[in-house]
């Protein structure tokens, strides 16, 4: 076992015991979405396996993953959780559990967790020894309908969001909605935020999510994902449009990172959508009523976030955007709507008028 400190934990399972707590996860985990005979083949031929978690999944789903998948001799990679952690220094710490183990290129990854993780495990994986094969479970309803499909992996850098990263799919992506049960609501919260995204550039019928129906939309979000990867896998052109409130969002997620008050991924991309909407209506003609319905659905969103900007923080955050790497030199660009379901990306804003969407937000929000 390596240091704390290094913020990782590594060990041979030998057979840990199902948990107690969910024992009607067994029969579900049965009914997990993919291709199983095809996963027992890259399991059995896999000279060894990984399992990689942070610690807030391990306890209650690492040893049922692990069970299902028949590979209990797996080794165990926790790394710590959040957003803060998903850096070169984890990256390395795992590339050095790898290595203590003597991993080979037969070595399989999996990624069982959110964004964070999904992301984050698929990016050590795509570049250990030039690329191991992994597959990802997702934790989150942001991973399932977003973060483990399409084959982007990434890290932050320098203090900006997945600015180092690989196109690297992984072999299978396991959904099923059991993982949500002990989701907390923040978490569900900030993946509806996703799903309504899909609802502004693709599929209006995804801006009837709620707490109360998102289940009925998971596969919907993802097919949507799915054939717009298929089309343009490195985002060359339409796969841009999936960055639809992330240009902000991620520029706020940043800064908020170095305050007492982060923000999730789907909470800073609800506020990021907000920002695009603003710029929908001043640039592209959008329905002003789009805006207004969106600002009924945002206090829902953001119910269990603490959204602490002030205009102070306004010249930090255009710090942040002008890394993006969605940026034409130093031109920020914005993927914008003229009407539901018609996008517009490579729009390009400058920062005055960046400057009034995020006054606006602050004006609206930035005291709650």
């Amino acid at each position: 076992m390596t240091q704390a400190s290094e913020c990782i934990d590594s060990r041979q399972r030998t057979g840990q015991p199902w948990n107690d707590m969910h024992p009607e996860a067994l029969e579900s985990m049965s009914s997990l979405r993919g291709d199983e005979r095809g996963m027992g083949s890259m399991l059995s031929k896999a000279s060894q396996v990984f399992i990689l978690t942070d610690e807030n999944v391990a306890p209650f789903w690492l040893p049922e993953v692990a069970h299902w998948l028949h590979c209990d001799s797996a080794i165990d990679i926790v790394i710590k959780a959040g957003e803060q952690h998903k850096n070169l220094q984890t990256v390395q710490r795992i590339w050095k559990t790898l290595m203590k183990h003597h991993a080979d290129r037969n070595a399989l990854m999996i990624n069982l967790g959110g964004g964070t993780v999904t992301d984050l495990g698929g990016f050590a994986a795509s570049t250990y020894k030039r690329g191991i094969r992994f597959i990802s479970v997702p934790t989150t309803l942001l991973g399932m309908i977003d973060a483990a499909i399409g084959g982007k992996t990434g890290i932050d850098f320098g203090g900006a969001k997945n600015q180092i990263g690989t196109f690297a799919e992984a072999e299978e992506v396991v959904i099923d909605p059991v993982f949500l049960e002990t989701l907390p609501q923040r978490e569900l919260l900030s993946g509806l935020s996703e799903m309504l995204k899909y609802g502004f550039v693709a599929d209006s019928k995804l801006l009837e999510t709620n707490l109360e129906n998102y289940r009925q939309f998971i596969v919907r979000a993802g097919e949507i994902k799915r054939e717009i990867v298929a089309k343009d896998p490195t985002e060359n052109g339409l796969r841009k449009i999936l960055n639809f409130g992330h240009t902000l969002g991620h520029a706020i997620e940043s800064h908020c990172l170095t305050t007492d008050a982060p923000l999730l991924h789907g909470e800073a991309v609800a506020v990021g959508m907000l920002a695009a909407l603003w710029l929908s209506v001043k640039q592209c003609g959008l329905n002003e009523q789009v805006l207004k319905d969106y600002e009924e659905k945002l206090p829902v969103l953001l119910s269990e976030a603490e959204i602490s900007l002030s205009e102070a923080d306004i010249e930090a955050v255009l710090g942040y955007l002008a890394h993006d790497k969605k940026n034409k030199g130093e031109k920020p660009q914005f993927v914008l709507v003229e009407a539901i379901g018609r996008p517009v990306w490579e729009v390009t804003e400058d920062y005055d008028t960046i400057k009034r969407s995020l006054e606006y937000i602050i004006n609206e929000y930035g005291k709650r």
